[in-house]
């Protein structure tokens, strides 16, 4: 399990974007700027929200703007579903 874990989070580094709709903790890590702290506050957002788009992030407690135009290119955000 945890081999395939580390071939997802390969995956989405060496093809660039990460999905904040989909991304474990790991991978929204991998994003300049998020530790453990900031990952889990993403993550319980998006269990009440969805992303529509990437600038949603700074809907979240501790990101804004800057943090956007450092990870513009590794981000993406997926088709929201809501729940």
């Amino acid at each position: 399990m945890k081999f395939l874990a580390l071939v997802v989070l390969g995956f989405s580094l060496l093809f660039g974007a990460v999905d904040i709709n989909t991304a474990n903790q790991k991978e929204l890590m991998s994003l300049k700027g998020i530790g453990d702290k900031k990952a889990a506050t993403i993550l319980e957002y998006r269990s009440a929200n969805c992303f529509k788009s990437v600038d949603d992030l700074m809907k979240v407690k501790g990101i804004g703007q800057k943090f956007i135009e450092k990870n513009k290119d590794n981000l993406t955000a997926s088709e929201c579903k809501v729940k």
